[in-house]
């Protein structure tokens, strides 16, 4: 199966780009120059070249807070650009997996949301994510669109490879306690999207529509981050500094988060048999992924 991933230069991409090609799979990494997905040229120039079976997008506009200026770029990427690939993959009746957000929900649920809990974005980055899976269902009649929370990785930047960095220089942190979601693996979720993918391609039960996909339990960043120094200083990278918690209010930004956005992952669980691993346990091998890789 031949599988065109856009954004494949960001950390969920050079997951599947790893993953994938260790299972045996024909992956086709674009990004950036490459293929503009916020172009439609450059989207059916790729797509003429390469005849995919199948696309996944895991290209997206990241920075919560810097879209709040940033509004055209924003949903440039995360809404016209998804719009393109659905357009173009029903023109080619190619399937379509979309990966969106935790965010597209405001976190005044309380409980972990079901696909079918009604959206209210908070926010440029959030609104714009809820556009791009708007405008995913309306054009690709073969699509899945993927929500997972609080990505990391041994690749890119994000929340544990920043904390890793303040825990090697500071002997004091403060984190926020009180924002409440699922810290997701990325080579977790390339793992889902591979074996959607084989769904696909096995021509069984379709598996169109929106799924759930986080590692398992709840947690606030603040336990977030002592889970992540705790597993660091069993590796022996540094001794934990000393942790305080803080509120929201305390360290403002631009952006405003949902106070609670996990995801109850029971469909995709039950429609595929895919398994969420507990999210210390994924955690524990990525750091020691980037571990070894740093040694």
């Amino acid at each position: 199966m031949n599988i065109l991933v856009s954004g494949a230069c960001g950390q969920l991409g050079q997951e599947l780009m790893l993953l994938g090609r260790q299972n045996g799979n024909c992956l086709i990494a674009l990004d950036l120059p490459e293929m503009d997905i916020t172009r439609p040229q450059s989207v059916s120039a790729a797509i003429n070249e390469h005849k995919p079976d199948l696309i996944v997008n895991a290209a997206a506009y990241t920075d919560v807070d810097g879209a709040e200026t940033e509004i055209q770029q924003a949903f440039r990427v995360n809404c016209d650009g998804p719009a393109n690939l659905a357009a173009a993959c029903a023109d080619n009746q190619i399937p379509l997996i979309h990966i969106s957000t935790d965010y597209v929900f405001d976190g005044g649920k309380k409980a972990p949301y079901v696909e079918s809990d009604p959206i209210s974005p908070v926010g440029i980055y959030a609104r714009s994510k809820a556009d791009g899976e708007a405008r995913v269902r309306s054009l690709a009649p073969c699509h899945v669109i993927l929500r997972t929370s609080w990505l990391y990785s041994a690749f890119g930047k994000n929340f544990v490879k920043t904390m890793l960095a303040l825990g090697e220089k500071r002997r004091n942190v403060t984190v926020v306690a009180d924002q409440f979601g699922t810290p997701t693996s990325a080579q977790d979720l390339a793992q889902t999207i591979l074996t959607f993918a084989s769904s696909i391609r096995s021509n069984g039960p379709s598996p169109w529509g929106t799924y759930h996909y986080a590692n398992t339990g709840v947690t606030s960043w603040y336990e977030f981050a002592l889970e992540i120094f705790k597993i660091a200083s069993s590796f022996g990278l540094f001794e934990c500094p000393r942790v305080t918690p803080i509120s929201t209010d305390q360290y403002p930004t631009p952006a405003r988060r949902p106070p609670y956005s996990a995801l109850d992952c029971t469909l995709i669980q039950r429609k595929l048999n895919i398994v969420c691993p507990p999210w210390q346990e994924s955690l524990q091998t990525v750091i020691h992924r980037i571990v070894s890789h740093a040694a």
